[in-house]
């Protein structure tokens, strides 16, 4: 409870303290979600490109572009996903006492990501091999 002159919180002022607190950590733990998926993304590009490296010297060449294309496809998917389900929590949840990770550089960082990627896509299609 409060005192009169009101300087202990009283009960209500706790659990609010604890309920901000939670969406803070909340928050914090939803950013590192976008980062894992990112990173997921990224293995795949590396994946992709990895395989198409090693397997180059394959015969037709289009079986490995074909394969490194479908690893920058789902790189690009899980890019995308990552994006729409991060500012999708963002606009629900409200940071309290940490600065929350703002949707316009969610989705400034998946619009380069897909941009790379995709210019990656060409190259393997466009230049490889000529």
């Amino acid at each position: 409870m409060a005192d009169s002159d009101g300087s202990r919180p009283g009960r209500l002022d706790l659990a609010q303290d604890r309920t901000d607190l939670a969406e803070d950590r909340t928050v914090l733990a939803h950013e590192r979600s976008f980062a894992g998926w990112v990173r997921t993304g990224m293995a795949s590009v590396g994946i992709g490109l990895g395989f198409h490296a090693l397997f180059q010297a394959l015969r037709p060449l289009w079986v490995s572009q074909a394969i490194a294309s479908a690893f920058l496809l789902i790189a690009i998917f899980i890019f995308l996903s990552a994006e729409r389900r991060a500012c999708a929590i963002i606009r629900r949840l409200e940071s309290h006492q940490v600065a929350a990770f703002k949707p316009v550089r969610i989705r400034l960082l998946t619009g380069s990501l897909v941009l790379a990627t995709t210019a990656l896509l060409a190259a393997i299609w466009l230049l490889i091999g000529k």
